[in-house]
């Protein structure tokens, strides 16, 4: 039964609301990782990294939230499910306790570069079957750049 009907065509539809509820999953996970990481950040560093973590946290949470209403809107119903987050995301699992301000910047650095690569996987599967989908994956994809960028060179 559709609620929504998408003016894709049903193959163009599958691509699409695949890369769409991939990139949900990545963007839901990436926003706990690094909440997660915000409130248990210790060391040298902590003031600059906690702030920094709720910027990462506040782009995830505009940005899943532009992919849940882009799904929607093609007659997909999202699912941010936490089963379906833990299951579907590309993000390791974050250490429990403290975690010295070295190791906080590691981990999002390796949490967003995996989330980018499959945002870029995204943007190329959804550049012939959905320009506007595309260009939301390629928005999400730079600002997700700027944050790695950030990051990477907090450890330099």
């Amino acid at each position: 039964m559709y609620v929504v009907k998408s003016p894709l065509a049903d193959a163009d539809l599958k691509t699409v609301a695949e890369a769409l509820q991939g990139a949900l999953v990545d963007l839901v996970d990436l926003s706990l990782v690094a909440k997660q990481i915000h409130w248990n950040v210790v060391g040298p560093r902590f003031r600059s990294i906690h702030l920094q973590l709720d910027e990462v946290v506040a782009s995830a949470r505009t940005h899943s939230d532009t992919v849940a209403e882009r799904a929607s809107a093609l007659g997909v119903p999202p699912d941010g499910r936490a089963a379906s987050v833990a299951s579907g995301s590309a993000i390791k699992a974050t250490p429990a306790g403290w975690i010295k301000d070295t190791d906080a910047v590691r981990t999002m650095v390796e949490a967003l570069g995996a989330v980018i690569v499959r945002m870029r996987e995204r943007v190329d599967a959804t550049g012939e079957p959905d320009a506007v989908s595309q260009d939301i994956f390629i928005s999400i994809t730079a600002d997700l750049e700027k944050h790695h960028w950030m990051f990477q060179a907090e450890s330099a």
